[in-house]
């Protein structure tokens, strides 16, 4: 029986999307819900699982090939009633159906095979991960060491790159490098390369940069972007989160960062100022009843920006759990393509970097957007009754960019100020 393999739909807003990658060629047998091919959007770039066992018999959309949702792109041949010749007629080289108790013992995905060391065994890898194998100028050698998490021992695309990411952290340095405990602190004074980037190579910029790059130049051309920074004392929340940072761990599952603490000095403020909370269509403002909350996640190939929806209807301890939520499902390619529009104010951490203070790029269709610097300790004058006094405390930057269209420089400081301010008096000892 043949299935036809249509252009699944992303999100509501979504009409169509781009042929990334095909993960199977014509011929090669495919499993219920295993991936059948990568598929990008203007929002978030997903891989497609096979809606049915068989044989790929037919592909009808080439990579960056444009479609419709609900158009056919291919054709799965369920119990080989498919003809033979079909199949041959898009290979140079026909590719045989494998045999039942083959698919058992070895998954028929793999195509291309590596010599090794061992003479028992002939192990095989995927195109994906020999493409990856070559960018990365990974010896077939070490290739060889990878256990694989897949069927049969099968390595995966995943394992690949867990493996070449910790083997160039570990030849990076002499010793390891001590990482900070929770977001902001200050990283290691010794840096470790994390490019992927090789020099002297010219290669298509990926999908996910592409559409970075194309909302970011609209942006630009569309606001009238302007910048106002403050610094804050973060002490009281430094010392918060290392005392309650452990318990909460165990309480909830994840660990307690600074990033809870922003937002929620964002959605007060934002309710102080809903001006900051609005959105220009043409020469209309619509001032949104909700705060949508963006936060800005680094990822494999670039940012995405998942929405925390109605943030003003959730206490502290919510707030930590929509980031930690938000942050782990963009990360791991599970974030829908709805969640990646709707937000209203936008909040990203550069921070975590090291990075002191920078100029984010407003994202459409907001008027602002915070950026969170990493916290430092730094020697800061204390004003008191008694008289001033010079102290170690941890300072943290903050940069409001904002569109000059609707908000003027006394507004953001205004607004800036009050995020400040929610910051360095927050209760501490009542939030969790």
């Amino acid at each position: 029986m043949i299935i036809d393999v249509i252009m699944p739909k992303m999100g509501e807003s979504i009409t169509e999307g781009t042929i990334l990658e095909w993960r199977k060629k014509i011929g090669e047998f495919i499993e219920l819900d295993e991936i059948l091919l990568e598929i990008g959007t203007d929002k978030v770039d997903s891989e497609i699982p096979s809606s049915a066992a068989g044989v790929l018999v037919e592909i009808l959309a080439e990579p960056n090939d444009v479609k419709d949702v609900g158009v056919v792109i291919a054709k799965i041949d369920t119990d080989g009633s498919g003809s033979s010749v079909e199949i041959a007629s898009k290979e140079e080289t026909p590719i045989p159906r494998p045999e039942p108790e083959i698919v058992k013992a070895v998954e028929p995905k793999p195509i291309i095979s590596v010599p090794t060391t061992s003479t028992v065994e002939k192990k095989f890898y995927t195109p994906v991960v020999m493409k990856i194998v070559a960018e990365k100028g990974l010896p077939l050698g070490e290739l060889e060491m990878i256990s694989g998490s897949g069927r049969s021992g099968r390595v995966t695309k995943k394992d690949v790159l867990a493996y070449i990411e910790n083997r160039g952290i570990a030849s990076a340095v002499a010793q390891p490098v001590a990482m900070p405990a929770v977001a902001h602190q200050t990283p290691s004074s010794t840096p470790v390369p994390v490019s992927s980037a090789l020099a002297g190579r010219t290669v298509e910029m990926h999908h996910m940069r592409k559409l970075i790059a194309e909302h970011m130049r609209e942006s630009i051309n569309t606001s009238a972007h302007v910048y106002v920074m403050t610094e804050v004392d973060m002490t009281p929340i430094v010392d918060m989160v290392k005392s309650k940072g452990e318990s909460f761990l165990v309480k909830e599952g994840f660990k307690l960062t600074y990033t809870p603490f922003t937002v929620d000095a964002v959605v007060k403020a934002l309710q102080d100022f809903p001006e900051m909370n609005s959105s220009i269509f043409g020469t209309s403002v619509t001032y949104h009843k909700n705060i949508n909350v963006g936060l800005a996640v680094a990822i494999e190939n670039g940012l995405m920006v998942p929405a925390m929806f109605n943030c003003e209807e959730k206490n502290f301890l919510g707030l930590c759990r929509a980031v930690n939520d938000v942050a782990k499902r963009t990360r791991s390619k599970q974030i829908s393509a709805d969640e990646l529009s709707g937000s209203t104010f936008t909040i990203t951490n550069f921070g975590v970097f090291g990075v002191t203070v920078g100029t984010p790029i407003i994202n459409q269709p907001n008027v602002g957007i915070l950026g969170v610097g990493a916290i430092k300790k730094q020697p800061v004058v204390v004003e008191s009754p008694q008289g001033d006094a010079i102290a170690i405390r941890s300072m943290m930057m903050l940069s409001l960019g904002f569109d000059h269209r609707l908000i003027d420089g006394a507004g953001g400081a205004k607004f800036l100020e009050r995020v400040r301010h929610y910051l360095e008096t927050m209760n501490l000892e009542t939030v969790l």
